[in-house]
């Protein structure tokens, strides 16, 4: 009878209470919010001159946007994915309270994420031949070929901020990162229209813009690093120690950018497939519209997994199994408050919401009908986002490598495919397809989450700082 009511006790001590969900939830939140602000900063440096260079020329904004697409996917998604490792490494070695190596590990992605970008520039010098050959226009193949060529030089700015944000973000210092990437955006916006139409560079100015804002966010960033006292424990002097890190560096940075990439992929493959479409005009356009939207919602809930990951991984570092649990059940009430809130609206403006992208009634009409599933899209979007964050926070990367590429390559894909030209369901059946493979990402994510054992990976974190574990 004792042992039972021992047992009932420690069973109730697992559950949150209103005080420690509050608490949680200030320290999600203190995160979040200002993280919305960053990375809509960030997503603007690319928006802000394909806007500017549709005021030039329709093939300017057809080779800029085919460019961008493809840039997105062999570069910056990559460069993305992989530098996201480092929420796993930072994070627990920050709850660990092993500050000199978040120094230690920045450097060593830096470094590593500098070597990717050789190849991927190489990529980037042929693409008009790539574009070519996957049978694009070769006046529109080009002019993007030329436009990719002259972002090269963002790639290596990009690599160093991407190395820079997990840094503070794992230490919750999220101002620094605000103040600097809205500085960034405010130069950004003038530059690029300087350099597009008062010096007439044209898409090669647009090009050029990005990559002269990248390297003043990294300048800024840098300066705050330097002489911060904030950053005064976790600075680290370059030494052999960041080459020896290398490796565990790459151990959990492959299988975050097949995470993260996979996904991506999928998604650009959509955009792709509504182009071989009967009527490709009206359907590339809506399933654009739809990319769009739930593209500009994600940035939302990509903070809240910001958050998630940060508050994950510092508990787990810290062995702190039940504070960690308790960060996973704050940000998924969160995340399902705002996808609620969100999704609802978006249904209800569901007949002004085509008209917001196009004046043709056609597509206006086109979209009312898609609003529903664009609506279901935005649902599992925040959740998979969340449930994203919760793996790189306690290193299981390589899981969510293996269930983004089941969920969407092995069904959803294959259920677009069928659905949109074998059922002749058009866009609706393509963007149907890779919605149910977003459901099944969000139920096997969910599975995954609550089969883990929070302690166990408690002391696998630990272990991995203090010892140098890395196989688990």
């Amino acid at each position: 009878m004792e042992e039972a009511l021992l047992l009932k006790n420690d069973e109730l001590k697992l559950l949150p209470t209103s005080d420690s969900f509050v608490e949680e939830l200030k320290k999600v939140s203190n995160i979040a919010a200002p993280m919305v602000v960053v990375t809509v900063s960030q997503y603007l440096l690319r928006v802000a001159p394909m806007i500017m260079v549709g005021h030039l020329s329709a093939l300017s904004l057809s080779s800029v946007a085919i460019s961008t697409s493809l840039t997105n996917v062999t570069g910056y998604s990559l460069l993305f994915g992989m530098a996201s490792a480092l929420e796993t490494l930072c994070g627990q070695a920050y709850g660990a309270e092993q500050f000199e190596k978040l120094g230690i590990y920045t450097y060593g992605a830096i470094f590593s994420l500098i070597l990717v970008c050789l190849p991927v520039s190489i990529i980037w010098i042929f693409m008009d031949k790539l574009l070519v050959f996957l049978g694009q226009d070769p006046l529109i193949s080009s002019e993007a070929g030329k436009y990719a060529i002259w972002l090269i030089p963002s790639l290596f700015p990009y690599a160093i901020l991407e190395s820079m944000v997990p840094y503070l973000q794992t230490q919750s210092l999220i101002l620094p990162k605000l103040l600097c990437s809205t500085i960034t955006l405010s130069v950004h916006i003038p530059c690029c229209w300087a350099l597009v139409f008062k010096f007439e560079l044209g898409t090669k100015g647009a090009a050029l813009a990005i990559s002269l804002s990248y390297w003043v966010n990294v300048i800024l960033l840098g300066i705050y690093l330097k002489y911060s006292s904030a950053c005064e424990k976790t600075r680290a002097s370059f030494s052999k120690d960041i080459f020896l890190r290398i490796g565990e560096f790459f151990r959990f940075a492959l299988p975050s950018a097949g995470m993260v990439c996979l996904e991506w992929w999928s998604f650009e493959l959509v955009i792709l497939l509504s182009g071989i479409l009967p009527n490709p005009e009206l359907e590339s356009s809506v399933l654009s519209i739809c990319l769009t939207t739930t593209s500009l919602h994600y940035l939302i809930p990509y903070s809240i997994s910001a958050a998630a990951s940060t508050r994950v991984s510092n508990e787990l570092g810290a062995g702190n199994s039940q504070a960690a649990r308790l960060a996973v059940y704050t940000v998924m009430v969160l995340a399902v408050a705002e996808t609620i809130f969100v999704a609802t609206i978006l249904f209800c403006c569901r007949f002004v919401l085509g008209f917001a992208y196009s004046n043709e009634k056609e597509v206006g009409d086109y979209v009312k009908e898609m609003t529903p599933l664009i609506c279901l899209s935005i649902i599992m979007d925040s959740l998979q986002a969340v449930l994203s964050g919760v793996a790189r926070g306690s290193g299981w990367q390589h899981i969510g490598a293996y269930i983004n590429f089941g969920a969407f390559y092995l069904v959803g894909i294959p259920l677009a495919i069928v659905l949109g030209f074998v059922q002749h369901l058009r866009g609706k059946g393509i963007w149907g397809g890779i919605t149910i493979g977003s459901i099944v990402q969000v139920m096997l994510l969910s599975s995954a989450t609550c089969l883990i054992n929070w302690q166990k990976q408690a002391t696998k974190a630990r272990e991995r700082i203090f010892k140098g574990d890395i196989s688990g």
